[in-house]
């Protein structure tokens, strides 16, 4: 019995994925990633919903107010008729040019005077509350606090010591306006057209749409003024040059008199002089006077045309009280909310699922353990640990834990062909992997199917099934239908010691099933192991490392053992529809 070859699992149908599936990612492993993963990225799709409701409940309700201006850009005369390009490039210049006199802070400060906004109650920074805040409000909607601690004073000015300047606390006031209102304030051209659309913001909704149209109207009077300035400034230019010219005009008129007085004009008399002719002096003097009268015309119309200045832009849609709050969007940030946790979760998901090691399905024991799975148990639901009893599949015999151990009993009973398959030891690689469950199930259904059956506990150091079956009755120890041989015995001892005759008195039993210390024990298994006709390596499912198997394999191939597979345990998602389909069958 020393010597055996290492048959392998005869050649039967199994129930699991062919050699050709493995290199591929297939529906069913993706649904059983969801099905593993599904409540840890659901927490995080909560958590994120959580999160977008705390945003929501403690955010101020922020309004928008939107009017619109109409502005005429003016393109000289000349330029009107080149090229479109020109044109185009123009009007994109002299709109970007009116947006940035909308943003100056020339614009802020007029409405913030007209408004009187330093000192208005309603005007605030539209910057979000901070979390400390956020929590305060939080526990004023709770009604667990009074909301005092909520209101805190503004800081005071600071000042320093050192003999350098402080702060002055009115153009700090003012500073802070203007800031507020530009943080508040968005202005852009309504796609290609001359028009302006301007946004304010604010959580007072009349206060939003009082600002935004005097942002509009504060633009279109200052368009006004400047024209006004403007013409104000050509009066100027132009008084002061009539009055150069008219001096110039009667100085020319003025030489040509006294010239015409010093001499008489008769034909062929006199001297002729060295200077300026009187046909000179005369042209000089009508010249003069026909700039005086130009630029006293200019002037003229310029005096009648000044009343009638208008702006360049105008106001086409007044700003009205805004119904609906433009900020916080409940559903689109609820919506965002879930979508970023799901996102977060799946991707955490995702990087668990690549670092994961633990043993998850058939593939991995085909190609990392070279092995087959012998049988995937599952879990037991109101159970401790969430596995089966010593008896489960006695005492439920058609539960899905009993039909998928039996389906598993036979497929080791069918590893040998010779049928020679009497001593099996049941082994881990952790103490808590559920071998001894395992043992004793097995134990059960031998007994039922009428074979003279013996449970041995050679795991001396935990012996579960000794301090279980040990305090059995005679009557109890006779329901179960099998013997019993606790760790305490000698014959434990021989068989941990490798000690061949330890089997010789196990002769009557058709069946006998060992409990093996598991790898991380201090008692070795090996000498104990190569005794028996097979050993089945019991893993649970998700929590014991491929590593630690792979290590466990190693030293029952050291001590030539036949190994007919894994028996995965806690096994929340079955890996083949085909071995499903096989238990639902054997449980008609």
């Amino acid at each position: 019995m020393l010597e055996r070859n290492q048959f392998g699992p005869a050649d039967v149908q199994r129930f699991y994925p062919t050699e050709r599936d493995r290199d591929f990612i297939k529906f069913a492993d993706i649904k059983l990633f969801l099905r593993r993963y599904a409540p840890f990225i659901g927490s995080f799709a909560a958590a994120g919903a959580a999160l977008g409701l705390f945003y929501i409940v403690t955010s101020d309700p922020i309004y928008t107010a939107r009017t619109q201006i109409l502005i005429e850009p003016k393109i000289p005369q000349l330029l009107q008729q080149q090229a479109s390009e020109i044109n185009l490039s123009l009007d994109t210049s002299q709109v970007e040019t009116q947006l940035a006199v909308l943003r100056s802070e020339k614009i802020a400060n007029m409405v913030i005077d007209e408004l009187e906004l330093i000192d208005h109650p309603k005007f605030t920074s539209q910057e979000g509350a901070s979390f400390s805040e956020r929590i305060d409000k939080l526990l004023v909607l709770l009604g667990l606090s009074d909301g005092l601690a909520t209101s805190s004073p503004k800081p005071d000015v600071p000042t320093t010591g050192d003999g350098s300047l402080s702060l002055d606390p009115e153009y700090e006031a003012r500073q802070q306006a203007v800031w507020d209102f530009g943080d508040s304030l968005s202005v852009a051209r309504a796609g290609v057209s001359y028009a302006i659309d301007i946004w304010f913001q604010a959580r007072d909704p009349e206060l939003a749409a009082e600002i935004a149209n005097a942002t509009a109207e504060a633009f279109v009077r200052e368009q006004l003024e400047i024209r006004t300035a403007a013409a104000s400034e050509g009066l100027r230019w132009l008084e002061a040059r009539i009055e150069e010219v008219r001096a110039q005009m009667n100085q020319a008129t003025k030489d040509a008199q006294e010239f015409r007085a010093r001499h008489d004009f008769s034909i062929g008399e006199g001297e002729q002089e060295s200077g300026p002719t009187l046909e000179e002096l005369e042209v000089t003097a009508d010249t003069y006077r026909k700039m005086y009268e130009s630029l006293l015309e200019a002037f003229t119309s310029s005096v009648n045309q000044q009343p009638y200045l208008i702006a360049d832009a105008r106001v086409i849609s007044a700003a009205t009280r805004p119904l609906h709050q433009s900020h916080p969007r409940k559903m689109l940030t609820l919506a965002f909310s879930v979508v970023a946790g799901l996102m977060l979760g799946f991707g955490l998901a995702i990087a668990r699922q690549l670092t994961d090691r633990s043993l998850r399905n058939s593939r991995q024991i085909r190609d990392e353990l070279g092995l087959e799975p012998v049988g995937e148990l599952p879990v037991v639901h109101f159970r401790r640990g969430g596995f089966g009893r010593f008896l489960e599949a006695q005492r439920r015999p058609r539960s899905t834990f009993a039909r998928s151990l039996r389906e598993a009993a036979r497929t080791i009973a069918m590893s040998d062909p010779s049928g020679s398959v009497r001593l099996v030891g049941i082994i881990s690689a952790r103490p808590t992997d559920g071998k001894s469950t395992i043992a004793s199930n097995l134990a059960a259904l031998d007994a039922q199917f009428g074979k003279r059956t013996l449970l041995v506990d050679a795991d001396a150091q935990k012996a579960v099934l000794t301090r279980s079956f040990s305090r059995a009755t005679e009557a109890q120890a006779e329901a179960r239908g099998f013997a019993f041989l606790p760790s305490t015995s000698e014959q434990v001892e021989a068989l941990l010691g490798g000690k061949a005759e330890a089997l010789a008195d196990l002769a009557e039993y058709e069946s006998v099933i060992v409990d093996l210390p598991p790898l991380t024990s201090d008692i070795s298994f090996r000498e104990a192991a190569g005794l028996l006709d097979a050993v089945v390596l019991v893993a649970e499912w998700g929590k014991t490392p491929v590593e630690m198997l792979s290590e466990l394999v190693a030293e029952l191939r050291t001590a030539k053992v036949s190994m007919p597979g894994v028996i995965m345990t806690k096994v929340r998602s079955l890996s083949s529809l085909r071995y499903r389909r096989r238990l639902m069958w054997w449980a008609r």
